[in-house]
């Protein structure tokens, strides 16, 4: 039957012939549904062995990683999550070397090595700084999956090239393994690895298959007994099970919920008064209604019932209330809060008195330049909301954006949302490559490419242009240019050929965030934003007229200076 991810696990440390055991390591195994959306996380550490405070920087780092992973948002994709974690350790760490009597010897403050793992729905994530070492057991032989962070003197000496708390930046490796059912991974730290053999390590977990605890105490006890010095440590996990899920079992979950009926004026409806439909498509409906117990109006969404067959579609649609629901922007939808039980499948958001920016830009056909700024200025606001959190609304268009009756805007929409965390778990929809809007979408789609931030980025960049020209950067040329030479061809019309009164650097500001290469646009939203504000000095000296067009007074007297020298030089000459 299909079930959730799910782990053996064998540990055992022992301080071995030193005083103290430096070492740390743990396993945490959490419960749904943060194990699906953040996985479980498996760390040890490994104090240098010349710092007496070497057992507080494992310790810390250890469960640090196991408890603060956990709180990062669950829409971060495992690798941020955990360079975020990882950089506030090592940050706390140095600190307290800083600030401690070890501050001028680095080798005795509070450092120490880190290997972790997070394995998230069928995938493992490793990071890794220091000298401690992870294996992957193939059949009878242990394969390294970590390098040695050791820089070596001589034969008998040897120092850290890279570890937790040395320095005040961070660089630790980082690699994504696909894992399947079976899969054995080994954690040991230098006392270990360097007085036991690989075979020795097969051999154990082969005969302790059923008490992994007993493996790695086996493991650890050969290593004292072939004379290793140091502390000693091994952590065995086997993968028993991965979350698998066929279409149909995915698809009843989805729907346990009924599909809602169709809706009508007047209507009583699970505790709303239907209005009026305020919009219709193939895909869904959206009716204004009153909410009974409150007396509140509300926007009622539901899905359409020619797609109660599209799993993938019921997916994305129980994931825009989700979504909704982690933004906090005063410039995107906020979904309502239910305080009774739904019987039906349908999103409930709050009701935006105004209208769609698509039916602004036709009361506004010549917008004034300082509007058209403040307009985009809040949608950028409300699309950095989404890319903190590691999210892409993947179409922004005008119908998606609406402005309210005080000016305020509001992004609407998350059918097409692609989010972080959610896109790393495993599902049994076949999703489609192409989500948002032809015309809007960046060229980086039709290429199949994975999107990024500067995706969304030329789609608001798109929208600008449109208001203020009432026309497309490249027409309709995007979505037919699906190869590198095609995009390249692309041929952006400047807004300045029909408004000169906007100045060159905005014109300029607006074609590098509509560059169909995403490496040449603005790698952030706020330095696009700011450009359309402050005019950018490479801009000025790129679109600086001739002298004739700023001052032809003076460029006239500057040709007639020039003749008249000529003709001067030319009767001396004579």
């Amino acid at each position: 039957m299909p079930g959730h991810l799910k782990i053996s696990v064998g540990q055992h440390t022992d301080k071995g012939r030193k005083a103290v055991n430096q070492d740390f390591y743990g396993v945490y195994i959490p419960k749904q549904p943060q194990l699906s959306s953040k996985g479980i996380a498996i760390a040890l550490a490994d104090g240098i062995s010349s710092s007496d405070v070497g057992q507080v920087a494992s310790q810390t780092a250890v469960t640090s990683f196991l408890e603060d992973y956990f709180c990062t948002a669950e829409t971060w994709s495992v690798k941020k999550s955990a360079y975020r974690v990882l950089t506030a350790t090592n940050s706390w760490l140095y600190s307290q070397t800083q600030k401690s009597q070890y501050r001028f010897n680095k080798d005795r403050g509070y450092v120490c090595t880190l290997s972790a793992l997070v394995l998230k729905s069928t995938t493992a994530h490793l990071f890794h700084l220091g000298d401690t070492r992870v294996y992957r057991l193939y059949g009878q032989r242990l394969e390294q999956l970590t390098n040695d962070h050791r820089l070596r003197v001589s034969p008998e000496k040897s120092y850290l090239s890279r570890a937790l708390g040395v320095n005040p930046q961070l660089e630790i490796d980082y690699k994504a393994l696909s894992i399947t059912e079976g899969d054995i991974f080994v954690f040991v730290t230098d006392g270990v690895y360097e007085y036991v053999s690989d075979d020795f390590i097969c051999q154990m977990i082969a005969e302790y298959d059923n008490d992994l605890d007993l493996a790695a105490k086996a493991i650890v006890d050969q290593a004292y007994e072939h004379g290793s010095t140091d502390n000693l440590t091994a952590q065995i996990i086997r993968v028993d099970t991965l979350p698998q899920q066929d279409a149909e079992e995915a698809l009843q979950k989805i729907t346990e919920l009924p599909f809602p009926p169709v809706l009508e004026a007047r209507m009583v409806f699970d505790g709303y008064k239907i209005i009026r439909e305020v919009h219709a498509s193939h895909r869904s409906h959206v009716y204004l209604a009153v909410d009974i117990e409150s007396n509140t109006q509300v926007i009622l969404k539901t899905p359409s019932v020619d797609m109660q067959a599209d799993a993938s579609y019921l997916e994305r649609f129980m994931l825009e209330e989700w979504i909704a629901r982690r933004i906090n922007s005063p410039y995107v939808l906020k979904p309502c809060t239910l305080t009774r039980k739904r019987h039906y499948l349908y999103i409930v958001s709050e009701f935006i008195e105004g209208q769609t920016l698509t039916q602004w830009m036709h009361d506004h056909p010549n917008a004034e330049l300082d509007i058209v700024r403040r307009i985009i200025d809040q949608i950028a606001k409300g699309l950095r909301a989404f890319h903190r959190l590691e999210m892409l609304h993947q179409d922004l268009r005008p119908a998606n954006i609406m402005i309210d009756n005080t000016g305020t805007v509001k992004i609407i929409d998350f059918g097409a949302t692609s989010i972080a965390g959610v896109m790393e778990i495993t599902s049994p929809f076949r999703q489609s490559a192409m989500l948002g809007t032809a015309q809007y979408s960046a060229p980086e789609y039709f290429l199949g490419e994975r999107a990024t931030m500067r995706a969304d980025l030329f789609s608001l960049a798109v929208i600008m242009y449109q208001m203020l020209t009432g026309k497309l950067p490249y027409g309709t040329q995007v979505a037919k240019s699906t190869t590198l030479s095609a995009q390249r061809n692309l041929v952006y019309d400047s807004i300045r050929n029909n408004r000169r009164e906007i100045p060159a650097w905005v014109d300029e500001a607006i074609r590098k965030a509509l560059q169909p290469n995403p490496a040449k646009r603005y790698a952030e939203l706020s330095e696009f934003i700011f450009d359309l504000h402050q005019a950018n000095k490479a801009f000025i000296n790129k679109t600086r007229p001739p002298l004739m067009e700023r001052n032809p007074l003076a460029f006239w007297q500057a040709l007639s200076l020039i003749l008249a020298t000529i003709i001067v030089v030319l009767l001396l000459w004579q």
